[in-house]
């Protein structure tokens, strides 16, 4: 056997890594033994392996999966663009979480003034999209938005939503999420609008609430619609709409005004 080889435990101190570790690693093949002694199973490895070890343990450390621990070995080019793209997207989340948190603490738990209005029946245009989970309820309904104004624009704002204005946005959400989630996001009009589907928002008695603030803080003030309507015994049913009254390219996130509403059914 040759003398520059190290055996698993020297190597594993060499490289920072756990002997269990190494052999897990060997058996996904992401980092073999140079040798392995067909007698008694002992596992050898070369002094220039360490540089993979070690940049495996620091990988690792910064939550890059194994999968694409072994195209960044590999010399894959962009192997670590969707780690990135996921570590910025639960630093956003987290974000949001923290932002919804100091406001529970500064204003206490939710409670907002409720309405009970009765609606008309519309005719609407809808865009759907599947969300993974509750986290993924953002990039679901933004990019519904997006499919929903661009189609509309192609084929003629004026045709598909109001005459003036800008165009009436209603978000469909179930109450119950369950994964996936079924996202829609409905555009007042008759169209015709390519990709979109028509439909027709049932009309009756509705609990609204307005909320002032972020989109992904929304789901305070569904909290306190949702509890009022506990309180006095409605039982509601989905989906629950939220009407975007303002407009998000030109309002700043804390002024954002957004309607909730959920149909009534008396106790």
């Amino acid at each position: 056997m040759n003398e520059d080889l190290l055996a698993i435990g020297q190597f594993a101190r060499l490289s920072r890594l756990s002997v269990k570790q190494l052999r897990h690693y060997a058996e996904l093949g992401l980092l073999k033994p140079a040798y392995v002694d067909e007698q008694t199973g002992y596992r050898y490895y070369r002094h220039e392996q360490a540089r993979d070890a070690l940049s495996i343990g620091l990988l690792r450390s910064l939550d890059v999966p194994l999968a694409a621990i072994a195209q960044v070995l590999s010399g894959a080019t962009g192997a670590l663009d969707g780690v990135h793209e996921r570590l910025e997207a639960e630093l956003a989340r987290r974000r949001s979480t923290l932002a919804a948190l100091e406001r529970v603490m500064a204003e206490g738990l939710p409670s907002v003034p409720v309405t009970v209005l009765t609606e008309p029946a519309r005719r609407v245009l809808v865009v759907r999209e599947t969300a993974a989970d509750e986290t993924d309820l953002g990039r679901a309904t933004s990019a519904a938005v997006a499919r929903l104004l661009a189609a509309a624009s192609q084929a003629g704002a004026s045709q598909a939503g109001a005459s003036t204005g800008p165009p009436e946005l209603v978000g469909l959400f179930p109450l119950d999420f369950g994964e996936p989630i079924a996202v829609a996001v409905a555009l007042v009009g008759e169209g015709p609008v390519p990709g979109a589907e028509h439909d027709v928002l049932p009309g009756g008695r509705f609990a609204r609430v307005t909320h002032v603030g972020p989109y992904d803080q929304i789901g305070l003030t569904a909290h306190a619609l949702l509890s009022w309507c506990a309180e006095r015994r409605h039982t509601v049913r989905g989906p629950l709409r939220e009407v975007y009254v303002s407009d998000p390219m030109t309002t700043p996130p804390d002024r954002l005004v957004t309607h909730l509403m959920i149909p009534l059914e008396e106790a």
